[in-house]
């Protein structure tokens, strides 16, 4: 394999990239906490255990934002 050929890092778009995977993990925690009133105790509890995990990634994500948000001011440098 040659891997001079591998494509540069574009960056252009993860601020983008970033806020549409928010959103869409938004969007699923609120279908999950529309099915809780029809779950099990333990589905329930296995829903608000990933929607737990998902608020983690979100907050995660949102800090990437602001960092990539950050580095397109500046250029990326």
């Amino acid at each position: 394999m040659n891997h001079q050929n591998s494509k540069p890092d574009d960056r252009s778009d993860n601020v983008e990239k970033l806020q549409d995977m928010v959103q869409n993990t938004i969007e699923n925690i609120e279908e999950s906490q529309e099915t809780m009133s029809f779950a099990s105790a333990e589905e329930r509890q296995r829903i608000e255990d990933k929607n737990r995990r998902r608020q983690d990634s979100i907050d995660a994500m949102r800090s990437e934002i602001k960092d990539e948000a950050s580095d397109r001011e500046n250029g990326y440098k």
